[in-house]
């Protein structure tokens, strides 16, 4: 086994240890050790749920490269997006159903939900998304140039981008929440699944390199770089037109939310990891060829663009709760559980530390075990 791969064999089974104490707390003692509550409705698990569906969304689009459209350069990339997808998306949905405070009643959405709902629509789309990265990879083991395999992964991309577009559409219609109820965010979340898509590609390509002809390799990675950069160029289009439409419309919530991410309690996350961290070193490492073309260089930006989105998604949903709706609210009623000022608890990090064990894990044990991965490009081709 390469060395690289077992350390992140041991990270991954690290992380997983450090989450047991969150899996035990949220499954013995229900939500009692959290720091989100009656006020602060959404916190760490709903941002991580955000973005770990972003990348399983945003992987599959990846994998359409190879599978469906048979872009030449990314052939023999398709089911390792695939696998990420799958090795995401159980685990975006795990997350908000430990969010959920009765987690026995999820069933209900399934037999009696609602039609006009969008988080009913939310829900099933993702069990059927779910469902067709499954039947995808199963189709890609068989047989990766059948045409069953074309139309599902047809099907695959155009519920990607729906179910991308609906979880903006889900945070949109908080019409209660200034910050949030912009027609901007199922816009912005398909094209921002998608560079979590690229990001993780750049990765698994630049760390593990699973294309295994020098050149091509060399030729995607540059390409994945050019494709990442333009879509952080349109990332950081995207937050000028969020946070200069709030702080010029002087909607006082939109503006105090704007204020927190970008000067107040947020402000360090917002510069360091989103801007400095998760977009501008990303943009100028890889805008040079050398470095872009450099397989360590390249994946370790795409993990800086990772945990930018990653922050990005906080930065969403964070500052929205912790505003008061009505002036006072703070101080007329005190408890556990009654804080307008959210820090996740330590459970709430065990928990998505864990989890992100359990990803690492689930995607290195795929790869390493799963009949797709054991034959070669040729007999696959």
């Amino acid at each position: 086994m390469p060395t690289l791969k077992r350390v992140i064999y041991i990270l991954g089974a690290t992380a997983l240890v450090l989450g047991l104490y969150g899996f035990f707390s949220r499954l013995a003692y229900g939500e009692r050790d959290v720091n989100y509550g009656s006020y602060v409705n959404w916190g760490l698990w709903v941002a991580m749920y955000l973005f770990f569906a972003g990348m399983a969304a945003g992987s599959y689009m990846v994998a359409t490269l190879d599978y469906l459209f048979k872009v030449p350069l990314f052939r023999g990339t398709g089911k390792y997006a695939l696998w990420g997808s799958l090795s995401t998306l159980p685990f975006a949905l795990m997350l908000i159903g430990f969010d959920l405070g009765h987690m026995e009643r999820i069933w209900r959405v399934f037999l009696t939900p609602s039609p006009s709902s969008v988080m009913a629509q939310l829900v099933w789309s993702y069990s059927a998304f779910l469902v067709i990265a499954l039947i995808s990879v199963v189709l890609a083991m068989r047989d990766p140039d059948s045409r069953a395999l074309r139309i599902t992964m047809g099907v695959g991309f155009v519920t990607s981008i729906f179910v991308s577009g609906g979880v903006g559409a889900l945070l949109g219609v908080n019409a209660g929440r200034d910050s949030l109820h912009t027609a901007m965010l199922p816009a912005q979340f398909p094209i921002l699944n998608f560079a979590a898509g690229i990001a993780m590609m750049m990765a698994f390509v630049g760390f593990f390199g699973f294309v295994r002809d020098p050149e091509q390799r060399t030729r995607l990675l540059r390409v994945l770089s050019l494709i990442l950069i333009s879509l952080l160029i349109v990332k950081v289009y995207f937050l000028w037109v969020d946070y200069s439409q709030a702080l010029y419309g002087g909607v006082p919530h939109a503006v105090e939310a704007a204020e927190l991410v970008l000067f107040g309690t947020y402000g360090w996350a917002f510069w360091i990891l989103q801007i400095g961290l998760g977009i501008l070193i990303p943009i100028i490492i890889l805008s040079q060829a050398r470095f872009a073309q450099n397989g360590y260089v390249a994946g370790l930006m795409g993990m800086f663009v990772l945990l930018g989105l990653a922050v990005g998604r906080t930065a969403i949903i964070f500052p929205a709760f912790t505003i008061p709706q009505l002036e006072g609210l703070a101080a007329a009623f005190t408890g556990p559980h009654l804080n307008y000022d959210y820090v996740p608890s330590l459970m709430e990090w065990s928990v998505t530390i864990g989890v992100v064990g359990l990803s690492i894990l689930a995607f290195l044990i795929g790869i390493d075990r799963l009949p797709l991965f054991k034959t070669s490009e040729e007999d696959n081709r």
